[in-house]
């Protein structure tokens, strides 16, 4: 199955920005948007904002899911529209999805998608069903702080102009997101740790990247929307990228059951697996984050990189799902070598 890369952005592009999850009509998101939007306008896009970014009539989401549904799908078919950055997460973009039509997606041209969280309800069937790369990284309140190595990495992705990446020397704790304010630096002061398994003679794998938040995958997970044993008989290698939110520990190990269990991981040839939000350092009747993931998977003999820079806890690289690439293992760091042909 060979996934479509859409074409980069560049200046004088318009990006959309669209609300199939949460809005933007809560500090600090309101704040962060405004500051976004004038960035991106200073370096020369012009910004086309979606109705349903200011709405908050829904239930775990901006709106109804059919209206939500149908803004995102007009941006995307839309040729006056180069790119759509998501508003934020969310809880039940999963309802919004139910009414996105990937057939027709994937029949139309690819372009740029890019979230996190509860965005991979769109992005993970945009590259298993439509057949279109999409960039699982910082919703659009992401760009209104000033910009550090991350946001920089981010909008250097979106325009083509860096595809490998490799990580942060340090993170910021959850509990610090909002201590200097909605438009603040990150407050790093933890040493990222990498904890590798399966590494010690193996410094490399390749494959198509392709995950997301793993309490969204594990509900698409057999519904309508779970299209991995077809894409798993077209592809040789997946390299899987996972994270969690709001999951606890057993809670994580259920999910990696229920992937692994379903066929999931049968083409995997190494896991890149995120810091988590809410079972960071956290234990439960002998379960905690690392062998929440590495007891299910053990069996399978791959290299597991855990508490990398992807995911919930700041600073996080943006991943490219559906791209090709090339992971090399290195210390106490990896790089992602993003292939585009």
């Amino acid at each position: 199955m060979k996934i479509k890369i859409p074409s980069f952005i560049k200046t004088g592009d318009t990006i959309a920005i669209a609300a199939p999850s949460f809005g933007c009509t809560t500090e600090p998101y309101s704040t962060r948007l405004i500051s976004a939007v004038e960035k991106l306008k200073k370096r020369g896009y012009k910004i086309k904002i979606g109705d349903c970014v200011f709405k908050s009539d829904g239930k775990g989401i901006s709106t109804d899911p059919e209206t939500a549904a149908k803004e995102l799908m007009n941006f995307y078919l839309d040729d006056k529209i180069d790119a759509i950055i998501s508003a934020g997460g969310g809880e039940l973009m999963c309802e919004t999805v139910s009414y996105i039509d990937f057939k027709k997606l994937k029949k139309a041209s690819p372009k740029l998608f890019m979230g996190y969280s509860d965005n991979t309800n769109f992005i993970f069937p945009l590259v298993t069903i439509a057949g279109k790369a999409a960039i699982y990284g910082p919703c659009i309140g992401g760009f209104g702080k000033e910009w550090e190595e991350c946001e920089e990495d981010s909008i250097s992705l979106l325009e083509g102009k860096k595809t490998t990446f490799c990580g942060y020397e340090k993170f910021q704790l959850p509990e610090n997101d909002e201590k200097n304010g909605p438009l603040g630096k990150y407050m790093l002061t933890e040493k990222k740790e990498l904890k590798l398994f399966n590494c010690e003679n193996e410094t490399s794998f390749d494959g198509i990247l392709l995950g997301g938040c793993l309490d969204v995958l594990a509900g698409l997970c057999g519904t309508s929307l779970d299209n991995m044993k077809t894409f798993n008989r077209k592809n040789k290698k997946i390299i899987w990228i996972l994270e969690s939110c709001d999951g606890n520990p057993c809670e994580i190990r259920r999910q990696m059951w229920h992937l692994k269990q379903a066929g999931w991981f049968e083409k995997a040839s190494g896991f890149i697996i995120g810091r988590p939000l809410s079972a960071f350092n956290q234990e439960i009747m002998g379960i905690d984050q690392y062998n929440a993931v590495t007891d299910i998977i053990k069996d399978l003999k791959l290299p597991v990189i855990m508490d990398a820079d992807i995911g919930h806890i700041d600073p996080s690289m943006p991943v490219l799902m559906g791209a090709e690439a090339a992971i090399k293992i290195e210390k106490n760091n990896f790089s992602i070598d993003i292939k585009i042909s």
